[in-house]
């Protein structure tokens, strides 16, 4: 099997998702071509140098909509040979792109692929597309639907975590996102985003709250408690799937739980031929990947067992994994990974993740497989394993080695 190589990992900064937000102003289209074309400038690429491009986004209505990965690729400077490919995986959008283009060429479709997502949150709202799992009551009903704050919930109460563990975890993520962005540790993967007059309209993640106390964070009130527990009463539905729960402990709020964001990232994948035939150099290998289904209404467990079924898959064990990101879509989310797994939490999320600078949802899975790079190069290590849970219960996961 021919082995898959990433060659670049770049990504937008995260814009605040409102109409305050830096990139409120900015299309879908646009953020992604920018994008694109920053990977075509950085890697030299000319002509039909890529197969295609693979583009995660959610929530496909709207500007998202109509294949918004061709529509990239026309908007920007690459061949117009270059076809587009837009795919939705939820909140694994980013990671399913990039998993999909290396497995591509590891079975011989093509020699490279530019791979990631986007998604505006602050121009095409979440579940403005009215997905059938939340809205078709044939399916609601069957499956016990609950929103993703519930589902967060439900994990804490069902894995004993409160609410102080939860809003350290989140305070942890500022700390080091700051950290991170102070010692310039996402530098080399930013393209920072430009008006049509090449002046820059953002340069860093705008959603970070640097200052952020644990007094600030005990301030907030639970999030979901209020359609948990009144109408429409989703701790009821959640009570019925699971009778041995006798109440939800509802531990989360917007300062532990992912921020809503604008943001874009792209990941350069190819054969040994292709960086043969450009001048560039493989940062790292493409290991395993793997997806898996899990229970749909605490829906957000994912992780747990799609890395103990990559793990497997590929001969590895737990202690094999140098570094981890773990998408901070709610605290609980990382909270089980790290109790499942026991692993160190300094190396759980290294430069802080989505409570700090938010989840864009169809460009994070390529975020955080761009950030791990980054913090394997930086501390010389060798193999990272990067993973998200997944609305309607699903889980995505992939391993990269540095060569």
């Amino acid at each position: 099997m021919t082995d898959a190589f990433i060659y670049d990992a770049a990504r937008t900064p995260r814009g605040k998702g409102r109409p305050d937000g830096s990139l409120h102003e900015v299309t879908s289209l646009a953020l992604s071509a920018r994008l694109l074309n920053a990977v075509k400038e950085r890697n030299g690429l000319e002509g039909h140098a890529v197969e295609d491009v693979i583009w995660g986004n959610v929530t496909q209505v709207k500007e998202q909509g109509g294949c918004l990965a061709r529509s990239a690729v026309l908007a920007s400077d690459l061949d117009e040979r270059i076809p587009g490919l837009s795919i939705n995986r939820f909140c694994a959008s980013g990671m399913e792109a990039v998993n999909l283009a290396a497995n591509q060429i590891r079975g011989g479709a093509g020699q490279a692929y530019i791979a990631g997502g986007v998604e505006m949150m602050g121009r095409v709202a979440m579940g403005s597309d009215g997905a059938a799992i939340a809205v078709d009551p044939s399916l609601a009903m069957k499956s016990y639907f609950v929103p993703q704050g519930i589902s967060a919930d439900i994990i804490a109460t069902e894995y004993g975590f409160d609410r102080d563990q939860a809003d350290a975890l989140a305070l942890e993520s500022q700390r080091r996102a700051a950290q991170a962005w102070q010692e310039g540790r996402f530098d080399q993967s930013i393209v920072p985003v430009l008006d049509q007059n090449g002046l820059t309209i953002l340069d860093r993640d705008e959603y970070m709250r640097p200052g952020t106390t644990i007094d600030d964070l005990a301030k907030l009130k639970p999030a979901f408690k209020e359609m948990g527990e009144m109408m429409p009463g989703f701790d009821k539905v959640a009570m019925l799937k699971y009778p041995h729960l006798d109440h939800i402990e509802h531990i989360h709020h917007a300062g532990n739980s992912s921020g809503i964001v604008d943001g874009a990232a792209a990941v350069l994948i190819g054969n040994e031929e292709f960086g043969k035939a450009h001048g560039l150099k493989p940062r790292a290998r493409i290991r395993a990947t793997a997806k898996i289904g899990t229970d749909p209404t605490i829906m957000l467990t994912g992780p747990v067992p799609v890395t103990e079924k990559i793990l497997k898959d590929s001969g590895m064990s737990i202690g094999d994994i140098d570094l981890f990101e773990v998408n901070e879509a709610f605290a609980s989310v990382v909270l089980r990974f790290m109790q499942a797994f026991q692993v160190d939490p300094a190396r759980v999320n290294v430069n802080g993740g989505a409570i700090a600078m938010g989840h864009p949802l169809g460009a994070t899975g390529a975020i955080i497989i761009g950030t791990l790079l980054d913090e394997l190069e930086r501390q010389d290590k060798n193999v990272g394993l990067a993973t998200l849970c997944i609305a309607s219960g699903m889980g995505a996961a992939t391993i990269i080695e540095r060569v």
